[in-house]
């Protein structure tokens, strides 16, 4: 795999490199460079943080596990030089309704971040060749819905218009830390509506789509990329359409937003170190003062220590005495959700899917086959099931609204399954090593029955990686999971990461946490990060507003 390298500290991918964690030792170092902030992980949310911060005029450094910045927002040649993969995240959508984006907080733009928007949205295909196609244009996508139901259509429109009305509420809600604004519950009191939404938003996803469309066609094209969480409570408002939906995706990979963060970062007087993994918080006289690493080396920290350790992970890096006994409780029925497999490719052409007067090129793909398929889905989830037969794929191919990711004429495509289990029946973990290839030629082939013209010989080279993969690119991904937790009602808001501990501030005087594990959860949103700046800079004795007022 080639080398990828960025400002001297991006030495190179080295993704499959297991971390090792030893046990909790008070050993620190007097002669410790000392930080006002000491940032562990360089995932986009601690890297927000960090930018406000120093913006701020705060002393912070980040250290890094791995030899490349961005967690979940990496961009790497995983297969052959010049082809560039999303190692985890694509699709850069909840992001853009962030105030860092939508006021152009940190002028991300000027340190290399642009933004990408493929057209169409998403190609549903479905078993017996029909298909549904959702555009940037809203009426285009109406009049696909209108192919099989004229009334669904219709009622596309209606439910579009009626929540997109809602959308900056749940925004706000968002983009709000815990305790600093009001509730989603009080805003909608505020509206003339909301207490129609406060019903919507409490029924299930599976229960809106039923009782509002006739076509199960329609129904399957709200589900992708993955139809998660369809029959619980409290996910009724994914059920419905928007008239703005868009799959934005940074210009040269998703770890163009790490680059453009870390660029502000360093601008403004902040330092990352990488290969630095952090092994244990230093405490003293009951305060979190810095982190020690695994090479021995400590950091020391004047105000704070920010981390983005998954919460797992975080209760083993200082003794168990120092955490109450109700966060131990919550960290250990925290549900980390669904492990992944992920194949990449690179080829000499795309997909191409049968239309309509020709075929159609997309970015993204679902072969969510119908609405029984999608309960099953869940059903398998629910009860730990892992099958090769008729999986349940997201396949992305960026190199089509991208050419800068592949050699001209070539492609990179991505084939991601969220249905796989880190322990397995019959062996655990340990035997992903033993099946991970059969999975991977399972998943191809149900790519090619619905893309016929991917055959074998336009398959330049793959990259395959399983649940037990995945955690040892990024520990941070605990078992597999890429989202930090699923994200219903038991582990939404003021429950997240652990009632009573959502505000950032975590039991140990000194240490702040950030990332996925914290509201709103996982994905590129960076509501973590610019949450945990808005309570931090708050602590310090400031505000984001004062900070944002600052030029430059």
């Amino acid at each position: 795999m080639s080398e990828i390298t960025r400002r001297g500290f991006v030495k190179g991918a080295a993704l499959v490199a297991p971390l090792a964690f030893t046990p909790f030792t008070m050993t620190q170092t007097s002669s410790a460079p000392r930080y006002d902030v000491v940032i562990v992980g360089a995932g986009h949310n601690s890297l927000i943080t960090g930018c406000y911060l120093a913006k701020a005029g705060f002393k912070c450094l980040v250290l890094e596990g791995r030899p490349m910045i961005g967690g979940g927002t990496k961009t790497a040649q995983l297969t052959l030089a010049g082809f560039h993969h999303d190692v985890c995240s694509s699709i850069h959508a909840r992001i853009q309704a962030n105030p860092l984006m939508q006021n152009n907080e940190l002028n991300l733009r000027e340190y290399g971040l642009e933004y990408i928007y493929p057209d169409p949205i998403y190609h549903i295909a479905f078993p017996d060749g029909s298909y549904i196609t959702k555009w940037r244009d809203f009426d285009r996508t109406c009049e696909e819905i209108a192919k099989y139901s004229k009334k669904d259509a219709e009622t596309w429109r209606r439910m579009a218009t009626e929540a997109d009305a809602i959308r900056p509420i749940v925004n706000q809600v968002e983009y709000t830390p815990i305790g600093f604004g009001k509730t989603l519950a009080e805003r909608l009191a505020e509206h003339p509506q909301g207490r129609m939404w406060q019903r919507r938003m409490a029924m299930s996803k599976w229960d809106v789509l039923h009782q509002n469309f006739e076509d199960e066609r329609t129904m399957v094209a709200m589900m992708p990329p993955f139809p998660k969480e369809l029959t619980g409570s409290y996910s009724g408002f994914s059920a419905y359409p928007s008239k703005t939906e868009e799959v934005p995706q940074p210009k040269g990979g998703s770890g163009m937003i790490a680059l453009a963060l870390s660029g502000f970062f360093e601008a403004h007087g902040g330092e990352i170190l990488v290969n630095k993994p952090a092994e244990h918080l230093i405490v003293e006289n009951g305060k979190c003062v810095g982190v020690e690493c695994a090479d021995g080396s400590s950091y020391r920290a004047e105000k704070a220590v920010l981390s983005t350790v998954h919460i797992k992970q975080l209760v083993n890096m200082a003794p168990r005495d120092l955490w109450p006994q109700d966060f131990l409780e919550g960290v250990k029925t925290f549900n980390t959700g669904n492990a992944s497999f992920n194949s990449h490719f690179a080829t000499t052409e795309p997909l191409k899917f049968p239309v309509k007067g020709g075929t159609i090129v997309p970015v993204h793909i679902s072969n969510i086959q119908s609405c029984k398929r999608a309960l099953r889905y869940e059903s398998e989830l629910t009860l730990g099931e892992f099958h090769v037969e008729e999986p349940v794929l997201h396949i992305v191919q960026t190199s089509v609204a991208d050419p800068t990711r592949a050699p001209a004429g070539m492609h990179t495509i991505r084939v991601l399954c969220e249905q796989a289990v880190y322990d397995l029946p019959d062996g655990g973990p340990a035997r992903w090593a033993e099946i991970k290839a059969e999975v991977a030629e399972a998943h191809l082939k149900a790519v090619q029955r619905i893309a016929p013209n991917l055959t074998d010989d336009k398959i330049l080279a793959r990259f395959s990686t399983s649940p037990v993969d995945i955690e040892q690119m990024n520990a941070a991904m605990w078992h597999g999971s890429c989202h930090s937790g699923t994200d219903g009602p038991a582990q939404a808001g003021a429950l997240r990461p652990v009632p009573g501990w959502s505000q950032h501030r975590m039991p140990i005087p000194g240490l702040y946490q950030t990332g996925g594990t914290t509201h709103p959860g996982g994905g590129v949103s960076g509501g973590p990060g610019r949450n945990a700046a808005v309570v931090m800079l708050k602590d310090f004795g400031t505000s984001i507003e004062e900070v944002l007022s600052k030029k430059g």
